[in-house]
């Protein structure tokens, strides 16, 4: 194990291979449902489970507010939304995200079956979400992620967006 490991690594390049294994064989220009199941059947034959279409309850002071839906879970894991635009819609990035904050979920991917095949991991702490530790009182950054933060972005494609609490690795 090296000093740096990205949370659901292996988990994450096995969902990106299967994603350049269905981009590579179709190419540009179907419907975003055609490469959703294209890649859900890759998925399946490379050991995963995979949920389609799950709802994600929206919530508000513990108030149900309305309901999303996911493209995909992969493993109960991994958020995967797919897109398969000419050109990526700004909001995409808040869309996927938004989903890992209603959910209990940290990892996200956003696989756009554009022109040129482009995929961005989106990492969101989820910790807030529970009540906090009297004994470790929570920390925006901890000193030691913030150090392979840094490593990360020196070593591999990725932005920090400290106010969101994301981590983004383009491609």
């Amino acid at each position: 194990m090296s000093g740096l490991e990205l949370i659901e690594e292996r988990l994450t390049r096995s969902v990106i291979g299967a994603y350049f294994e269905v981009y590579n064989t179709l190419g540009f220009g179907f419907l975003e449902h055609i490469y959703v199941m294209a890649l859900e059947r890759e998925l399946l034959a490379r050991g995963h489970r995979v949920a389609r279409e799950v709802d994600v309850h929206v919530t508000y002071k513990e108030h149900v507010l309305g309901v999303q839906r996911i493209d995909m879970v992969v493993d109960e894991k991994i958020v995967v939304e797919t897109k398969s635009t000419l050109e990526l819609h700004k909001a995409a990035h808040r869309q996927v995200f938004n989903y890992l904050r209603a959910t209990s979920l940290e990892v996200g991917l956003l696989l756009h079956f554009g022109p040129e095949p482009r995929f961005y991991r989106l990492f969101c702490s989820n910790t807030g979400k529970y009540p906090p530790d009297p004994l470790h009182p929570p920390h925006p950054v901890e000193p030691l992620n913030m150090m392979l933060v840094k490593q990360a972005l020196s070593t591999r494609e990725l932005d920090w967006h400290p106010t969101r609490r994301t981590l983004v690795q383009t491609l």
